[in-house]
């Protein structure tokens, strides 16, 4: 089977990792605050806080601007449920709004439309590897989190994906775009980004504000430097394979094939939009070797049996992620888009 994604690791990430195993410092340490330093000169912030996963980065992005109880954060419905679970985490209300049809991220109309007094924030996902503009998102006039898990190296407009936001989060799970293993990060502004870092360990705190263990260790840390380092060649890959795609589906019937968005995209996914039903596709693929998903599991509206979110229902009901890593190679890729082409 060629796999949906998966891990890009060599043997000098491995060899990076057991210096550290064999130093016998694990635990959070220099490592951790050398990731934190290159991170944030990569992303062009001030600071950055590693932590235990990206689902930690927002759950502390949104204590450290004070978000809880009584509070409404914007979500999109069309994303992974981390967003979710972050907010009411905090004490606050999450309220969904619809996709953007043409970028499959949050609707700025539709977030508009759902601000209210109580609104404290917005977490705006830039969707798949692409740079979303936060120009309308800012017009709310409410604190902005960039949830940039699927984007890092992207740029718009010269700046990189989570340097115009208050704070962003970041995710290095195994198969995003650098990995940790597990972990995540904080970035953003000094003073916001320290509240984070208070907030990621308890240990020997004179008070008990509330706190938690969401470090990062030694270990974790020297991946992501590793990694870290050879970011912008694991992106150059993506892009060519997006672009290997682009030309085999060009012509394809009732599939639709994101455009050349520049440095905009860094393809942490491939997602094209199939006017017809997914799941004999997916059943295609499967018996020829393939594995492809729903860029969604499900929108979140739908575990909650709400309505009122066409496009998000649309784009659930049409859009398929195909294998895009940097170890698929062209050969892989080519079955990929033979087999889609059968099914179509």
């Amino acid at each position: 089977m060629i796999p949906h994604s998966r891990p890009t690791i060599g043997d000098d990430d491995a060899e990076r990792v057991a210096r550290v195993v064999r130093g016998g410092h694990l635990a959070q340490g220099p490592e951790v605050a050398s990731f934190e330093r290159g991170l944030a000169q990569r992303l062009g912030v001030a600071a950055a806080a590693a932590v235990s996963s990206g689902s930690a980065a927002l759950e502390l992005a949104l204590r450290a601007l004070d978000v809880g109880p009584g509070h409404e954060v914007i979500i999109p419905t069309y994303a992974c449920d981390a967003v979710y679970h972050a907010v009411t985490r905090c004490g606050a209300t999450p309220v969904l709004a619809d996709a953007d049809p043409e970028t499959l991220g949050l609707s700025a109309a539709d977030a508009i439309r759902r601000r209210t007094a109580r609104t404290r924030a917005v977490i705006v996902v830039h969707p798949f590897g692409l740079a979303v503009d936060l120009d309308d998102f800012q017009a709310l006039g409410v604190a902005l989190v960039e949830d940039c898990a699927q984007t890092l190296g992207a740029t718009l407009g010269g700046r990189p994906v989570g340097a115009r936001g208050g704070l962003a989060a970041c995710s290095f799970y195994a198969t995003k775009l650098l990995t940790t293993g597990e972990g995540g990060a904080v970035t953003g502004r000094a003073e916001l980004v320290a509240r984070a870092r208070d907030a990621r360990d308890y240990d020997e705190r004179t008070d008990l504000a509330p706190r938690f263990n969401y470090k990062m260790t030694d270990m974790q840390a020297a991946l992501g430097q590793s990694q870290l380092a050879r970011l912008d060649a694991f992106i150059a890959r993506r892009r060519a394979l997006a672009a290997r795609y682009r030309a085999a589906l060009a012509r394809a019937p009732r599939c639709r094939v994101p455009d050349d968005a520049g440095e905009r995209h860094v393809y942490q996914r491939f997602v094209v939009a199939i006017e017809s039903p997914l799941t004999p596709i997916l059943a295609h693929l499967e018996r020829r070797g393939v594995t492809a998903r729903r860029p969604v599991f499900r929108p979140i509206h739908q575990a909650l049996g709400l309505s009122g979110y066409p496009n998000a229902e649309r784009l659930w009901a049409e859009c398929l992620s195909l294998p895009c890593y940097p170890l698929l190679t062209d050969g892989e890729a080519d079955v990929v888009a033979t087999a889609l082409l059968e099914a179509l």
